[in-house]
Formats: structure tokens, C-alpha cells, sequence
């Protein structure tokens, strides 16, 4: 959960840079806007599972201010279940500063805040008053972080692994046990080359440690690599004019997961994904597009066929 602070450098951060200097790295960058959104994977998640019909649980760690500046409610009003968040007494709500350049490239600031205390939400607690169907357990406090998945794997409850922008710092140790067991693990192409560097695993080894693994890869599409049989490409949606990156993973986690929720296989999961995820980076902020129901079915039909279109159209109920 975080407040997101979004801000357009006209220029490329490439230019900056001088590659044997880069011990020694200083530079500013002038901005021309800033946009203050709501923000942070969870949410995210959460609002897109919203629109898309179901009514996801949001399980999280904010400020006061998630309250009192109409976050919660906001959220409520798109169809999350806010009733389980955790709020901090004293900390704020976490905050994400995004500087994206001309080539969409983003340098990121992160402010935790709130999100410490994610380590006090007792997921077994939860679970044993609302079973879950699927746990994701996204970039978070890295203490709560472990301690989801070890209760998920202790109870069998399926998870998704999606550790994200924690893979930047984390150990080899630390991801191998965010990633063990796992029924769903994403990750960007970018993510899914770090998760073998710092884990020692090959491709191979790390699908052995779990269900189905799901890169993205941004223009070119989304691999899906089940647990059994051959991998299976989907293509991104085309002729998409980006405006800004900034939560498009996000989306697209959760248009796959409202597939699968929906009893809808794995390819028809990531059309879904990857046409979500067109309309959020076509928007600035990461909460501010609008799904028409015709329209979304219209595209994805578009660019994935008449079958397609139909299924997802049964499938889904927004």
C-alpha cells in the first residue's frame, strides 16, 4: 500500500549516466510535472480484480491516512474488501516517488512507513475465519513477506509469489524461500533472469519449485510456463499508445488471476491480463482508467479472436 508521486523527466536518464563514473554517481534531474495517485502493488491489485467483478481482500499494513485522505474508501467504492487492513497508530502510509523519462525508463524512491508493521497480519488468523483461495503475497515488509509464505505453506494455502521490487536487495537466501512452493510465481523478464542469478537456480530448477511461472515482457507479450506441458506465448495487446508504465505489472497479475478465479485456462488468463494492463498504461496513475464492459471485450476479442471474446465474456461478470 503506498501513495504514489509520479513524476516526467523530458530527457533520458542514459544521458546522465557515465559508465565508468558510476561509483561516484551524482545527478539531478528537473522535472516537469508531478502527480500524486493512489498507489502500491496490493492496491492495485486489488482495484483491477475489483472492476474486473470479484471482490478481492486487501490484507495490508497503512497510516491513518489511508482513512482519513478517502483511500479506503475510494477502494470500497471499486469492489475491495478493506475490513481486514492493518492501521499503524503512528507511522504513514507508505510513499513511492516514480521519475519516468522519455524512454519510460524510472528511477524509484521508497518510503515504507506503515508497510513495517505487515508483519504483525496473522494470515493462519484470517484463514481460519475466511478461507482463502489464493494468497498473493507481493513486494512488501520483507519479515511479513516470509512470514505469508511460511504460514501459507504450513496450512496449504496456494500462493502467488511476486516479490517484485524487493528482488533488487534481497538475498539468494531470502528469495528462494519467497519462491518455494509456490503455485503462481510472476515476474518481468528483468525479475525472472534475477531470481536465477541470486537464487543459483537454473529456469528449469526454479519451475521445479512451483506450479506455473509467468513472465512478462512488456511489448512483446507474457511466456506462461505451466507445471506440465509446453510453454504457451501470448502476445500484448497492439497499437497501444503509452503514457506511463507505472502499475502495469500490477494490472496485469490481476487480469490473469480474475481468469483463473473465473475457471478460465491459463492463455485466456493472460489475454485478460494483457488487455487490462493496455488500459492502465495508456492512463497516468495506476487507478485512473475506466473499464467499459463492451469496449474491454471489444479489444481483447481484437486482438485474440471471436473464441476468446466469448469465453471471457461468460467468464466475467463486471
Amino acid at each position: 500500500m503506498a501513495t504514489d508521486h509520479l513524476q516526467i523527466f523530458q530527457g533520458k536518464f542514459s544521458d546522465s549516466l557515465v559508465p565508468d563514473q558510476l561509483d561516484k554517481l551524482s545527478v539531478s534531474f528537473l522535472v516537469e510535472d508531478l502527480d500524486i495517485r493512489r498507489g502500491g502493488c496490493a492496491a492495485n491489485i486489488g482495484f483491477a480484480l475489483g472492476v474486473l467483478g470479484h471482490r478481492p481482500t486487501l490484507v495490508a499494513s497503512v497510516g491513518t491516512d489511508f482513512v482519513d485522505q478517502g483511500y479506503q474508501t475510494w477502494l470500497e467504492e471499486h469492489g475491495v474488501d478493506c475490513s481486514l487492513v492493518h492501521v499503524s497508530p503512528t507511522a504513514h502510509t507508505a510513499l513511492c516517488t516514480i521519475t519516468t523519462d522519455d524512454a519510460h525508463a524510472q528511477i524509484v524512491t521508497f518510503y515504507p512507513g506503515a508497510m513495517a508493521e505487515a508483519r504483525r497480519i496473522d494470515v493462519g488468523a484470517i484463514h481460519a475465519e475466511r478461507p482463502i483461495d489464493v494468497l498473493l503475497i507481493g513486494p512488501d515488509d520483507p519479515a511479513g513477506m516470509q512470514r505469508h509464505t511460511a504460514t501459507a505453506r504450513e496450512l496449504g494455502i496456494a500462493f502467488a509469489a511476486d516479490p517484485s521490487q524487493q528482488l533488487a536487495w534481497a538475498d539468494g537466501e531470502l528469495i528462494r524461500d519467497l519462491v518455494d512452493g509456490a503455485a503462481y510465481l510472476f515476474s518481468n523478464d528483468y525479475e525472472d533472469a534475477l531470481i536465477q542469478s541470486k537464487t543459483g537456480w537454473s529456469a528449469d530448477e526454479v519451475q521445479s519449485r512451483v506450479g506455473t511461472r509467468i513472465v512478462t515482457r512488456g511489448k512483446d507479450g507474457v511466456s506462461i510456463y505451466p507445471a506440465d506441458g509446453p510453454a504457451i506465448e501470448v502476445s500484448a495487446i497492439p497499437s497501444v499508445e503509452a503514457v506511463d508504465p507505472t502499475g502495469v505489472g500490477d494490472s496485469f497479475r490481476a487480469g490473469f488471476l480474475a481468469g483463473v478465479a473465473a475457471g478460465l485456462d491459463l492463455e485466456r488468463s493472460a489475454q485478460i491480463g494483457c488487455t487490462i494492463a493496455a488500459s492502465v498504461v495508456e492512463t497516468t496513475g495506476t487507478q485512473e482508467y475506466v473499464l467499459e464492459r463492451e469496449a474491454f471485450l471489444d479489444r481483447l476479442g481484437s486482438a485474440y479472436g471471436d473464441a476468446a471474446r466469448a469465453e471471457v465474456a461468460a467468464a466475467l461478470t463486471f
